[in-house]
């Protein structure tokens, strides 16, 4: 199964299914069928992705656990760090302003708008946002059903976990997705 992120930026129709939407003017997302007049992210869920996605990964999903879909939006004062950490699934990942540096896998990589990245979940990440402006991105991530309402962030030095948080996250949707 491959998760892909493809950009609009002149609207999309989209049916249901498995296709996350972000409309960038209203700052809102939805599951399914949806039509965004404007500028849009789609995330698909889907057996091959086109040639024209902006970032494709191949994921593997245990079929013996039930998923969930959830699309939410992190945003970052100036300075903002997200310790390292992990989350309990993959996910993309794009910035919709402002620039992150990304650590992972013995790797760091300065994304800026516009720019996806994908997490495979277990593998620990520590991320920086810009120092002079703030910074958000909106992610599509497909996690457990048993973490349906919960944090997913979970720091690898549990002291991290007693430090303050400056990035602060939105849910715009978290449902149950048939595979």
């Amino acid at each position: 199964m491959i998760l892909a992120l493809y950009e609009h930026p002149h609207g999309v129709e989209t049916t249901a299914g498995n296709v996350a939407v972000y409309d960038f003017d209203s700052n809102s997302a939805s599951l399914g069928a949806a039509s965004v007049p404007g500028r849009a992210l789609v995330w698909k869920l889907e057996d091959e992705a086109d040639p024209g996605a902006k970032l494709a990964a191949p994921i593997a999903l245990d079929p013996d656990v039930e998923w969930q879909v959830r699309c939410d939006r992190v945003d970052f004062p100036p300075g903002g760090i997200a310790y390292r950490h992990t989350h309990p699934g993959p996910g993309i990942r794009c910035l919709i302003f402002g620039s992150i540096r990304i650590e992972s896998g013995g790797e760091s990589h300065v994304y800026q708008s516009l720019e996806a990245w994908f997490e495979s979940g277990p593998e620990p990440v520590l991320a920086f946002a810009s120092d002079d402006e703030e910074t958000a991105f909106v992610r599509v991530m497909l996690v457990p059903r048993e973490w349906e309402g919960k944090r997913t962030i979970r720091y690898v030095d549990p002291a991290d976990e007693d430090k303050p948080r400056l990035q602060r996250a939105t849910v715009f949707f978290d449902e149950p997705i048939d595979l």
